[in-house]
């Protein structure tokens, strides 16, 4: 599936402006609309414009890692952080904060173009699925859950912020719950979604502990999503849809 031809707003937060120049115009030239801004500071007054949002991990005064938990906590815009750390810990750090992909320094101009339209096309595809085949509104144990405008509501009645991938992976809980998943069938339901290159285990797993944590952030901290050791997980919660 190609991306749709509707014009996508990107925002670009790198505090070296060499490489900042360089990556705007070779977007521009592949037909993305960028602005860049050298700190979190400058990006955050307009932040809400935008359809994908760039972001260097090493900002000034504020990192890109705190930037990217300050938009998680009012957007689900895709994000992509660009990196000198390499290591695989701070790719996980990345990813487990929210964002949607991960690319190491020196950045491939060519290569960021090719996963900034993976994202968008996930984006898209997992929209389209939502308004042709779902219920729009899911609730279970207090929560609900609207598929169409992929939004999840605690039992108190607070929104709460929640990725792209995190949505999609509770989806599939949701249309199978009570029973145990193993990781391979969480693998192949969600794979369109998760984050990175690497489909892996471990990528289903960091995932999994990302959803879990949020819906055990209230309600007494029930463990909604139970671990079946060496088999997967089981979504222990009743559905009504």
């Amino acid at each position: 599936m190609q991306i749709s031809e509707r014009t996508y707003q990107i925002a670009l937060v790198e505090d070296d402006g060499a490489l900042r120049t360089l990556l705007t115009r070779y977007l521009r030239q592949s037909g993305f609309p960028v602005r860049g801004y050298a700190t979190a500071a400058e990006f955050r007054a307009s932040a809400d414009q935008f359809d994908l949002v760039i972001l260097d991990v090493m900002l000034p005064a504020t990192s890109g890692l705190d930037l990217c938990r300050w938009l998680r906590e009012r957007s689900k815009v895709p994000i992509i952080f660009i990196s000198a750390r390499s290591s695989h810990t701070d790719r996980i750090v990345g990813l487990e904060l929210g964002a949607d992909d991960y690319l190491i320094k020196p950045v491939d101009p060519g290569e960021l173009v090719a996963r900034i339209r993976s994202v968008l096309r996930r984006s898209e595809e997992a929209g389209q699925r939502d308004m042709a085949d779902y219920a729009s509104i899911v609730r279970f144990e207090g929560w609900q859950m609207d598929r169409r405008r992929r939004e999840l509501f605690a039992p108190e009645g607070s929104r709460v912020s929640i990725s792209e991938a995190e949505f999609d992976l509770l989806n599939v809980f949701i249309d199978m719950p009570q029973r145990v998943i193993g990781r391979d069938t969480l693998l192949e339901h969600s794979r369109s979604r998760l984050p990175g290159r690497d489909h892996s285990d471990r990528s289903v797993d960091v995932l999994v502990s990302r959803l879990r944590r949020k819906l055990g952030s209230v309600d007494g901290g029930r463990d909604l999503i139970r671990t079946v050791r060496g088999v997967g997980y089981v979504f222990t919660a009743s559905v009504d849809a």
